[in-house]
């Protein structure tokens, strides 16, 4: 399936490994009843989630800073919803959200046998654009930090995926070329156009759900890379 023999597998963690979005409801449900912001949890699910994707694009592309995004993703939800939630308390939420959110562990369906398998065969790496204070938290509170031999950030590396100064940072911290590297991430644009465009090999994990691009290889379960490495 590869052109060259893979001996570095590089992870994104967020929606690839780690369950974001079920790790996310859980603490937004502790948060919003705990500072009395009283929305239908659901409700606001449905209407927070397209509008974080949209910030954290912006923030790839350096639209945005880490504060405006904190804040602008739950004040545009609430805008949305027409429910009036003061600066401050945006700001508190804002601020336990981050703090709270790796308290939650849940990965996604069949991680821990997947690198479990991967472990004896390959050397392990992250690569992420979230957040370094919470990153490494999320890593070791699921119980899956041991796995990874490198973890790349983005505020490590002072740029976000997809530029491409992040993979040859990590490429150069595993001492690994590209072309005996693959790269698994679920965001087409970030984790897969970025990697290949360096000459990592690549392997779309279709967490979104998207339709066939052509770009590579993509799966649907990370249990079906037992099939291809």
């Amino acid at each position: 399936m590869f052109d060259h023999k893979v001996t570095d597998v590089f992870f994104d963690l967020d929606h690839t490994l780690w369950d974001f979005e079920k790790n996310s409801a859980l603490t937004f449900a502790k948060i919003l009843v705990e500072n009395k912001v009283n929305v239908d949890l659901d409700d606001f699910l449905e209407v927070y989630a397209p509008i974080n994707m949209q910030m954290w694009a912006l923030y790839r592309q350096n639209g945005i800073g880490k504060s405006e995004l904190r804040y602008q993703r739950l004040k545009q939800t609430f805008d949305r919803l027409g429910e009036h939630v003061p600066d401050e308390i945006i700001d508190v939420l804002s601020h336990e959200y981050i703090a709270h959110l790796s308290s939650f562990n849940h990965l996604l369906p069949n991680t821990l046998e997947t690198l479990e398998y991967l472990f004896p065969k390959y050397k392990l790496h992250i690569i992420t654009n979230g957040f370094q204070e919470v990153q490494t938290k999320k890593l070791r509170g699921s119980g899956i930090h041991h796995y990874f031999q490198k973890i790349i950030d983005s505020e490590m590396a002072g740029v976000k995926k997809p530029d491409p100064y992040i993979f040859q940072m990590a490429l150069e911290q595993a001492k690994v070329k590209p072309q005996n590297s693959l790269m698994i991430g679920d965001n087409l644009e970030a984790d897969i156009l970025g990697a290949k465009a360096l000459g990592m090999q690549v392997l779309h994990y279709n967490f979104h759900k998207e339709s066939d691009h052509g770009e590579c290889t993509m799966i649907h379960d990370l249990i079906e890379i037992k099939n291809i490495l």
